[in-house]
């Protein structure tokens, strides 16, 4: 019994070995926070009178979910109002297909959603555009 005990620990030394002549493992930096900016132009329905940027602001606070929870925002989303636009920056990750998903559900509740949609401009921004509606009907 005291051989194999002696192999058995004559191995576990070899692997202990083995472990601490490896490579050593990088412990990667930490990333920096990346501050991810959306604007939602409304400017077109505002003029109207349609929509009001100042209530879409209380929504999107109400609805936008933070770690699976809603008016949960703390200092990691801003969401502001300047003049038509509605402003949002974000330190951690924020899809601008979620914003794009509760834009819509605001037009849906607002009963705006026949008439409005929302259409990307640029890279970080949405606008709000109205369907075109060819009003000439040809006559046969």
């Amino acid at each position: 019994k005291n051989g194999k005990f002696q192999t058995f620990q004559h191995y576990f030394k070899q692997i202990n070995l083995r472990c601490n002549t490896m490579a050593p493992v990088g412990r990667g930096k930490k990333a920096k926070k990346t501050v991810t900016k959306y604007v939602l132009d409304c400017t077109h329905p505002a003029e109207d009178s349609i929509l009001d940027p100042a209530d879409f602001v209380t929504f999107l606070n109400s609805r936008v979910k933070v770690a699976g929870k809603t008016n949960n925002l703390g200092d990691s989303i801003m969401i502001t109002k300047e003049k038509n636009c509605v402003n949002l920056s974000a330190d951690i990750p924020l899809s601008k297909r979620y914003l794009k998903y509760l834009t819509k559900k605001y037009l849906k509740k607002q009963n705006l959603r026949d008439w409005l949609r929302v259409v990307s401009n640029s890279k970080n921004s949405f606008e709000l555009r109205y369907f075109q509606v060819d009003n000439e009907e040809t006559e046969e």
